[in-house]
């Protein structure tokens, strides 16, 4: 029993270092800059940063007119307000 728990601790060693030496292959190649020529892996990647980008940026400018129409409309309450208001008095 002692011989297989030595056994499967050494496996288990093996497999742990393959896991980190792999995540650590995986780590480098996300921080290489440049694609290489038929990398369809890190065309899509690309094509998925140029997608979120420009969703990031279409988000922008939806805050920016949500913020614009709320203004609008604390406004336009201002004034029904001021307008009931003379009416009543």
């Amino acid at each position: 029993m002692a011989q297989s728990s030595d056994y499967l601790d050494r496996a288990v060693a093996r497999l742990e270092r393959a896991v980190a030496a792999l995540q650590t292959r995986v780590g480098e190649r996300r921080a290489e800059p440049q694609l290489h020529d038929g990398d369809l892996f890190g065309e899509a990647i690309a094509d998925a940063e140029v997608k979120l980008a420009a969703a990031h940026a279409r988000q922008a400018e939806l805050e920016q007119a949500a913020a614009e129409a709320s203004a609008a409309l604390g406004r336009a309450a201002v004034e029904i307000r001021t307008v009931l208001a003379e009416a009543e008095g």
